[in-house]
């Protein structure tokens, strides 16, 4: 009782997560702009390898200090994984970026590529060392369990360019800041009223048009359905 207590405290409302050291500059834009360095610190570069390279696949939410939010499409049981965090822009090495590996995925169990509309596309990535939080590396809050955002609430999706920040909704109709390819399992970042941010979403599906297409928004998964298996996967393994 008192170890799931302890997670769900680090896990969905740790007073220390969801308030970066360099906040991001707010403003409402469409087709992204570069953010702040280090003004998303949870945000992953979740890589894998071949042929000796690593190669960016897609994004993910540090939510603990060895445990890493994602969307399950994104794992393949025949690679090899890693994470790579506090990195602004993937092509130049930066201080205070580190790599670690992935030690063991935990897709969710009802998820099934062949029937996407159902949904469940959520996984969880143990990592192989614990990471220590700094300025660059930092932990994303959670949402409630069950909670639902009103219509129109301003949430922006982070991912690479150079990490990128692309705000929902958009001024104009039928259209959504889009979730180019990279960017799945990325988070989709809203601001509660005590100024945290919180992954409500992972980015799940976009139109394979490409992002910002007509009348054919992403699709990003409820994260507040789905602390109670996220503290499950966390407690027992």
């Amino acid at each position: 009782m008192i170890r799931t207590l302890l997670l769900s405290a680090l896990v969905a409302g740790a007073l220390s997560c969801g308030v970066p050291s360099y906040p991001p500059g707010m403003s409402r834009m469409y087709g992204g702009e570069e953010a702040r360095p280090n003004s998303w610190p949870w945000q992953v570069s979740l890589q894998y390898s071949s042929n000796g390279q690593w190669y960016h696949t897609c994004g993910g939410s540090l939510i603990a200090n060895n445990w890493v939010l994602t969307a399950a499409h994104c794992i393949s049981s025949s690679r090899t994984y890693r994470v790579v965090l506090g990195q602004h822009n993937l092509y130049t090495a930066e201080s205070g970026s580190l790599a670690v590996s992935v030690s063991k995925t935990v897709v969710h169990q009802d998820w099934n590529s062949d029937q996407v509309s159902k949904g469940n596309d959520i996984a969880l990535l143990k990592l192989a060392n614990p990471v220590s939080l700094t300025d660059k590396i930092q932990l994303a809050c959670l949402p409630p369990a069950g909670t639902i955002l009103p219509n129109k609430y301003p949430c922006y999706v982070t991912g690479w360019g150079n990490l990128q920040r692309r705000p929902l909704p958009l001024p104009l109709p039928f259209y959504n800041s889009g979730l180019p390819q990279g960017d799945s399992g990325g988070p989709l970042n809203c601001q509660a009223a005590d100024g945290r941010w919180e992954v409500h979403g992972i980015g799940s599906l976009t139109s394979v048009l490409g992002c910002n297409y007509y009348y054919m928004p992403s699709i990003f998964t409820r994260v507040s359905n789905y602390n109670d298996w996220i503290n499950s996967v966390i407690a027992n393994n």
